[in-house]
């Protein structure tokens, strides 16, 4: 956390306020004192900004318009009530601005805090991912039911664990949504389990985000849905490679530019890997790569 967010603190309050009113007077003095030959009236800013957190709009409007006469009166200028006016927008709106700052940090982080106890808390699986497809914040019961072999879900790729998942991040264009969908998902341990997942993408700020709540539906699905026994058919160095990098959520650019290759390369190491075992779409082979060829990528 900034020290600025300690400092505006609320139990930070009153000795704040304390603080902030002392050095008006301070100014105020040492700009009485030094009228004959420098004006400090701009040192009214910094108390202004540092009791912006803790007052409300209108006395930030009034406290900006009394600095400014002082500023005015201890001025060794001519009296002017245009600069007395500039004075006034100046000092006041650089204390609203803050205070409308500080004022969404706030809203902000106890927004965080909410979701973040709502996870926590939660007897459901529920894992909230960023951008790049890894993930941010994950509770107990998701961590119990995807059993990481770090035993940490936070900082891993969802690609691991739910494949189709990832693929609900590439969206760069579409508008925001939520949507529900049954799939394979993988244990750290290699087991796979049929899962039903509720999810919905959104953005913090410019940042897209995807929240997912994720239930363990095995018992449910028809025998013989999963491949774990299926045979592992032995593939080269490069669609290994490949392989590994699909899992991690990459395009066909982005793993050429990764393994120095041409896209063309790509698309002719994926079309093997098709064959090879017998899938025909990107989720379907990221599943079967995560059953079969785990221990190799």
């Amino acid at each position: 956390m900034l020290p600025l967010d300690q400092l505006w603190d609320e139990r930070n309050r009153t000795a704040v306020l304390i603080v902030s009113g002392s050095i008006i007077l301070v100014v105020a003095a040492v700009d009485a004192w030094t009228k004959p030959y420098v004006s400090l009236g701009f040192l009214y800013l910094f108390p202004i900004m540092l009791a912006a957190a803790f007052l409300p709009r209108w006395f930030l409007a009034l406290l900006g318009t009394a600095c400014a006469v002082l500023a005015e009166i201890f001025s060794s200028l001519e009296p002017s009530f245009v600069r007395l006016g500039f004075e006034t927008l100046a000092l006041a709106g650089c204390g609203l601005f803050v205070s409308e700052l500080v004022r969404n940090r706030r809203l902000s982080l106890q927004a965080q805090e909410r979701l973040k106890a709502l996870v926590e808390t939660s007897p459901a699986a529920i894992v909230t991912v960023d951008e790049r497809g890894f993930i941010e914040l994950a509770n107990r019961a998701a961590v119990e039911l995807m059993a990481p072999r770090e035993g940490e879900l936070i900082g891993d790729p969802i690609a691991a664990f739910l494949p189709e998942l990832h693929h609900a991040l590439r969206w760069e264009e579409a508008p925001q949504f939520r949507a529900s969908m049954q799939c394979q998902g993988h244990r750290g341990t290699g087991e796979t389990f049929t899962a039903d997942v509720w999810f919905s993408t959104y953005r913090e700020g410019s940042t897209p985000k995807l929240a997912a709540i994720i239930a363990d539906v095995t018992d449910e699905a028809p025998p013989g849905s999963t491949s774990e026994n299926q045979e592992q058919i032995s593939l080269n160095s490069r669609e290994l490679e490949v392989l590994r990098l699909l899992v991690q959520g990459l395009s066909n650019k982005e793993i050429a530019s990764r393994m120095a290759i041409s896209e063309s390369a790509v698309k002719n190491a994926l079309q093997q890997l098709f064959a090879k075992t017998a899938v025909r779409t990107r989720s379907q082979l990221v599943r079967v790569a995560l059953e079969r060829y785990r221990n190799l990528i």
